[in-house]
């Protein structure tokens, strides 16, 4: 990704011309890792984003609301303590490293004027937020670094910043041919050209080297005399912010020009940087946030998931020895209708087999302790005891295989979870199942907030309501509370998935809404990635809940199948 010095540069001067000048009104943590500043610039409000995080790092100004806790967090009480109601007076930019200064003009307790300094560095699994004084002392910062993580730089409150320790690279606005020439000719043989000037050139990621060296054999033109050119547009901000875009329209890479490398085809321009990193970040930001809350609850899941298997395993094997039962009613009865011809004290008797038509001789196993009798009552116990294990484990097995299929379905509602409401129904279904212990006070007044009855909402082609459950209870309301009896429902065969409701209305349903219904019924399923998935469809009057079934669990009858194949884009086009 080109998220480099070069994108930065350009991206700093276009917060300078909007944000400078501007007072900072609200000052908010909605991540662990991530402030959000609103400053009034310029007759208008803008929300910055500064995120840490330590896979989508980065700063831009952003349309996103995010929900806030209700408690704000340290660091956040320190920036707003520090900075509310000052106003940022520049942005800069160290050589052409990730990094960006961000200093405020604030007024203090005592009233007097003071400075504080907003640090951003945007280095993958080590980026930090951190906030300083005049003189470079670290008030605080959104990750504390301390001696056991690092040797070399401490980040703690009290503690002196310092920028990363360099790694002997020239600023690329500051080269010149000879520079880059000489650079090129005395490295290692072997080395390619594009990792000679990625490492020797601060803020030069590969792509942008890649990008250079592309537009040097394009113009049968010397790489120094490209590079160079390519740092005066940079230098006189001529830039042009743009996505890399894959055939469906989705964000694959960031420039901060258009790089002739790549297709112009497949280049979307923006008219900011911000527009741009926000539509990039967005969906990648937002999909890994989920999976984050998720991990823990997928982990209970499947910790559950193996302790059913495991009982699963144990009832089967039980039910395996209880198929027995039949032959010791055999042998009792054999034993008993020659209970006068078997001689006492014997371990083997061989005895005919009237109940099959060429009357076989079986051998029978006896207790030599033990009359005739006895080993006849002896087999009939073991008989009636295989009956009782066969019932009882018959039993647990389908309560078993119940319990599984359910869990099952709850690892596919979090694999489609898209938002924190989401999230919170299935922790609730899981505290109420007696998976998930009840929660702490803090996690209580989350689950206190009942999320609104929203489930996927689509309009087929020819115009009929389709209704998609995002998990289990909400499958229960859809199916058991919202359908109406001539409605149609739908659901994936033998496969977890969501339950689909279309709505009839006054009028019979067409064939195309079926198909598209089964389409989304397979694409919300277990079964998203498969060809040719089975869907079940019947009226909603044929769909019960049995007495003491799991949410989400419903039998259904006088149905009929269809076989799709869900993509993306058939689903985008519903």
């Amino acid at each position: 990704m080109a998220y480099d010095g070069v994108l930065i540069y350009g991206l700093s001067k276009e917060l300078e011309e909007s944000l400078c000048n501007g007072r900072v009104d609200k000052i908010q943590q909605p991540e662990k890792d991530e402030i959000h500043l609103t400053l009034r610039s310029r007759g208008r409000n803008y929300r910055l984003l500064m995120s840490a995080s330590a896979s989508h790092p980065r700063i831009h100004i952003t349309e996103q609301i995010k929900t806030n806790p209700m408690v704000p967090p340290m660091f956040c009480m320190v920036l707003r303590k520090h900075l509310s109601g000052g106003r940022l007076i520049g942005i800069k930019q160290p050589g052409m490293e990730r990094i960006l200064e961000l200093d405020f003009a604030v007024i203090n307790e005592i009233g007097d004027l003071d400075k504080k300094t907003l640090i951003i560095e945007i280095m993958g699994r080590h980026s930090n937020i951190i906030l300083t004084n005049p003189d470079g002392t670290v008030l605080d910062a959104i990750k504390h670094v301390d001696s056991s993580i690092s040797r070399v730089r401490e980040i703690l409150p009290g503690k002196q910043y310092f920028y990363p320790p360099s790694q002997g690279k020239t600023n690329p606005l500051e080269a010149d041919y000879a520079d880059i020439d000489q650079k090129l000719q005395s490295s290692e043989p072997g080395k390619s050209p594009v990792n000679i000037l990625a490492n020797s050139y601060t803020g030069v990621s590969k792509a942008t080297a890649e990008e250079i060296l592309h537009r040097s054999e394009i113009n049968n033109a010397k790489l120094s005399q490209i590079f160079v050119d390519f740092f005066k547009d940079v230098h006189n901000n001529k830039f042009f912010p743009c996505l890399l875009v894959d055939h469906s329209g989705k964000p694959r890479d960031i420039f901060p020009m258009a790089y002739t490398i790549h297709d112009p085809r497949s280049l979307k321009a923006y008219p900011t940087f911000s527009e741009a990193l926000d539509e990039f970040f967005q969906v990648r930001d937002k999909m890994e946030r989920i999976q984050q809350r998720t991990a823990h609850l997928h982990r209970l899941i499947n910790i559950n998931l193996e302790r059913c298997q495991k009982k699963l395993d144990l009832h089967m094997k039980e039910l395996e020895k209880a198929k027995y039962a039949e032959q010791y009613r055999l042998y009792g009865e054999l034993i008993t209708s020659n209970i006068y011809q078997i001689p006492p004290n014997v371990e083997m008797v061989s005895l005919l087999n009237y109940y099959e038509s060429d009357n076989p001789m079986i051998t029978i196993a006896m207790d030599s302790a033990k009359t005739a009798a006895q080993n006849a009552q002896s087999y009939f116990k073991k008989y009636n005891k295989a009956r009782r294990t066969e019932k009882k484990q018959s039993q647990l097995v389908i309560e078993t295989q119940e319990e599984i299929d359910y869990l099952e379905s709850i690892a596919h509602n979090l694999s489609i979870c898209t938002n924190e409401d989401d999230i919170l129904e299935i922790r609730e279904e899981l505290t109420q199942g007696a998976y998930l212990k009840e929660a702490a006070k803090k996690e209580k007044r989350k689950q206190q907030h009942t999320a609104a009855f929203k489930p996927h909402h689509f309009l087929s082609s020819d115009g009929f309501e389709i209704l998609v459950g995002r998990n289990n209870n909400q499958n229960d309301r859809l199916t058991l509370k919202t359908a109406l009896p001539n409605d149609l429902w739908l659901h994936t065969k033998s496969i977890p998935g969501s339950h689909v409701i279309v709505k009839a209305g006054s009028q019979p349903i067409s064939e195309t809404a079926v198909l598209e219904a089964a389409t989304l019924a397979a694409y919300y399923s277990k079964a998203r990635s498969s060809v040719n998935v089975p869907v079940d469809y019947c009226p909603g009057k044929n769909v019960r809940k049995p007495a003491g079934a799991k949410p989400g669990m419903v039998i259904y009858e006088h149905y009929k199948t269809v076989f799709v194949t869900p993509t993306e884009e058939k689903v985008q086009a519903i």
